[in-house]
């Protein structure tokens, strides 16, 4: 089987799939400067496009990890979080606090989806 890339830059490629599972790199908003409300929204958008992009969607995801740079923000992002995922169908999920590659970032997430 191959492995097949989208959208794929000299230090990384934002989806690979491989075995009809999909994974996706670290997805983080384009505007730093909203709060985690409206971080989170982005990023969340961000997945629903390269999820569709792969033949797949929210409700297929089979584990997400997610990355606060504090984690005093997990309430307000939850409330996104719980409007957007699919219901019936949450994922296994990780959130824990890090430092993010950039300071004005407040989330990334990871996401593995299974193909439709």
């Amino acid at each position: 089987m191959s492995i097949q890339r989208f959208h794929v830059g000299p230090r990384l490629s934002e989806t690979a799939i491989f075995n009809k599972v999909v994974y996706l790199a670290g997805q983080i908003p384009d505007d730093a400067t909203q709060d985690i409300a409206g971080q989170t929204a982005q990023v969340l958008a961000h997945i629903d496009r390269l999820l569709a992009e792969a033949g797949s969607d929210k409700s297929r995801i089979l584990s997400c990890q997610i990355f606060l740079s504090d984690i005093s923000l997990i309430g307000s992002m939850n409330q996104v979080w719980d409007a957007w995922v699919a219901q019936g169908n949450s994922p296994p999920r990780a959130t824990v606090e890090a430092r993010l590659a950039n300071p004005d970032w407040l989330i990334e997430v990871v996401v593995t989806a299974a193909q439709i």
